[in-house]
């Protein structure tokens, strides 16, 4: 028999592509290239799967950033709350420590992909592993299915859902791009995000092993500029921590387009210039015999406080004599800490994508493709990324939610005599 769907790619967003479509009573078969579904999913989180947040779908999309609104209409099909409520059906309770960040109670994101192939189970999904697929097969615009390492494989319906290049261990191949390409779809150029950032000075990577929380990074280029608070940390490299991560993308976009690219480094968030010069008079009122590498060293850890004031030319200088020229230098440095990006750790290193399917040939609505009948796109195979703190791992399952339950409705509107063509509901 034709399957009704095939959704391509057995991570997050397609295993949910697939429970929502034949909870609509579409016999759906998911076709996977590794020998087990889900591996990146099991990696999310350190092991512990960040799988949303708690903020509402608007808040959500305001901070999923440049194209948050293109994922409106998934996250109102499947927001947090009903991914949480979904979950917490099947066995996997949720909670949010810090009353942001959700993972899953047992801190196992096993528990999750578990719930996902059960439901799968559960739904007479058939999952087919080690089946790569090769191409889309299309006919007079209509997608007929795909040709797989095993074979072609008939569809009415095809779900690509194939993730993004982070990763490559754990699936991670833009084999959805080609195959988005080879459809008529433009692809805007995948970079690394959610990755950390080389730089050139090497007194910052003499602090491997140094983390800063509560600071502000800033990422500037010709044209572009982002921004996150966060945590920072010196890598063997450069930086890295949730700050980074965050601003990555963009430094990676400047980065791929030849551009020059820095940051800007407020190493205690709210405080600028004129703070830092008003508390170096206090220390030099209160402790003008201690050094001001000590002082500093209360704020921040001791290696880096030293590292600073030798770069400033404060090192050993007591409070009480520092020169106004090393005074203003440390409260710039302090404020402002410049850092020279010079590359990234790459797609081997990178949780998300940033880059993919353009979404203007893509219906925000229903996932479908604007170009050919029968075509849908879930997932990080789009080009929707956002920051740390649960946002991807949402947009996979919302998007692959909005896009099964359409997939299911094409198959029935192209066969309304196939038995089940008109169950209704994704139960």
């Amino acid at each position: 028999m034709i399957p009704d769907v095939v959704v391509v790619g057995g991570g997050p967003a397609g295993l949910t592509a697939a429970i929502a479509a034949a909870g609509a009573g579409a016999g759906v078969v998911v076709c996977e290239r590794l020998p087990r579904p889900g591996r990146k999913l099991l990696a999310s989180g350190g092991g512990r799967c960040n799988l949303t947040n708690t903020l509402s779908p608007g808040e959500f999309v305001e901070r999923l950033g440049r194209h948050g609104r293109f994922a409106l209409p998934a996250l109102e099909a499947l927001g947090p709350e009903a991914l949480r409520s979904f979950l917490s059906e099947r066995g996997v309770a949720t909670r949010s420590e810090d009353g942001f960040r959700v993972f899953p109670s047992s801190g196992r994101s096993g528990d999750v992909l578990t719930a996902l192939l059960r439901e799968c189970g559960r739904r007479g999904v058939i999952v087919r592993r080690r089946a790569a697929v090769k191409a889309l097969l299309i006919e007079n615009g209509r997608v007929v299915g795909v040709d797989t390492t095993g074979g072609p494989l008939r569809a009415r319906s095809v779900v690509v859902a194939a993730g993004g290049l982070g990763y490559p261990d754990l699936g991670g191949s833009g084999d959805g791009y080609s195959m988005a390409r080879a459809a008529g779809h433009d692809v805007r150029e995948p970079v690394p995000a959610l990755v950390g950032l080389t730089v050139s000075e090497s007194w910052a990577r003499r602090c491997a092993g140094v983390s800063v929380s509560g600071v502000a990074v800033a990422v500037r280029g010709p044209g572009r500029r982002d921004s996150a608070e966060g945590d920072l940390l010196f890598t063997h490299r450069g930086v890295s921590g949730q700050a980074v991560l965050d601003v990555s993308g963009t430094a990676g976009e400047l980065l791929a387009a030849g551009r020059p690219v820095s940051l800007a480094v407020s190493l205690v968030a709210g405080m600028g210039r004129a703070e830092w010069l008003g508390e170096m008079e206090r220390w030099r009122a209160r402790d003008g015999r201690r050094t001001v590498a000590a002082l500093l060293a209360e704020r921040l850890p001791r290696s880096l406080a030293h590292a600073l004031c030798e770069r400033a030319g404060a090192g050993g200088v007591r409070a009480g004599s520092l020169p106004r020229g090393a005074r203003d230098g440390l409260a710039g440095i302090l404020s402002g800490l410049e850092l020279t990006v010079v590359g990234t750790g790459g797609f081997a290193g990178a949780m998300v994508t940033r880059g993919g399917v353009a979404l203007r040939g893509v219906d925000p609505r229903t996932m479908t493709s604007r170009l050919v009948s029968g075509l849908l796109f879930a997932g990080e195979v789009l080009d929707v990324d956002g920051p740390s703190g649960g946002f991807n791992l949402q947009w996979a399952f919302s998007s692959g939610w909005l896009a099964g339950a359409s997939a299911a409705a094409s198959a029935a509107a192209r066969d309304p005599e196939r038995p089940g063509a008109r169950r209704e509901g994704t139960q």
